[in-house]
């Protein structure tokens, strides 16, 4: 299924799966890929989908919408191509796409090697890793009306905070959690000091203070 995924200087802020014929993106609420940002029209682009053609038009927007670095009015998008809007950066996937790619091919125990490769005796056949067990957290909201809430982090990205006033994303990566600063005037603070611009990793424990709330960072 094609995807995309927002990001604002290098940090991922959502992603978006495309299931509809059309999807909108502009700063409006009612857009289905909503971006408030200044820079970004109320009614920006829509990205029509056909089958598997995917294709994105701008809505005559004031900044205009950019492919891989270069205005465009209506424009197809391949695999891994770069929309930019205002200072927002829109990666497109479409593995399902049919460009060639060479899938890697995972053997497993009891399968028949290919022709041709070289077979190793079963004394040195390598023990297979087990598998890593997954990752689980949540936000535990400390103070304020919501008091007592849990957010599981269950997505790669969770947005958190009030539009406008401060918003943070925690991104789940391999080795853990990360937290940025996505946008408003007041940074995150993270055990009672500011972030910087880098995204920070989170550890089981960590005070989080956003937009006013007080929240703890549970890894399990």
């Amino acid at each position: 299924m094609p995807r995309m995924i927002v990001s604002i200087d290098g940090v991922v802020i959502k992603e978006v799966q495309l299931t509809k014929e059309r999807t909108t993106l502009g700063r409006r609420p009612y857009n289905d890929i909503v971006i408030d940002n200044l820079a970004v029209s109320g009614e920006h682009a829509v990205i029509h989908m056909a089958g598997h053609e995917v294709e994105i038009e701008d809505l005559g927007s004031t900044n205009g919408t950019y492919v891989n670095a270069k205005a465009v009015k209506r424009q197809e998008l391949r695999n891994g191509d770069m929309v930019e809007v205002g200072k927002y950066k829109i990666r497109f996937f479409h593995e399902g796409e049919g460009q060639n790619f060479e899938k890697t091919m995972i053997f497993k125990p009891g399968m028949v090697p290919p022709i041709g490769s070289v077979s190793r005796p079963a004394s040195l056949a390598p023990t297979p890793a087990p598998a890593p067990a997954p990752i689980s957290a949540v936000i535990r909201v400390m103070s304020g009306a919501a008091a007592g809430r849990e957010v599981s982090l269950l997505k790669v990205v969770t947005t958190i905070g009030k539009p406008g006033v401060a918003v943070a994303s925690i991104t789940k990566r391999h080795h853990g959690f990360v937290l940025a600063h996505v946008e408003g005037p007041d940074m995150p603070m993270l055990n009672g000091a500011a972030i910087g611009a880098s995204p920070v990793p989170l550890k089981h424990g960590d005070m989080l203070q956003l937009a006013g709330t007080e929240m703890q960072f549970e890894q399990r």
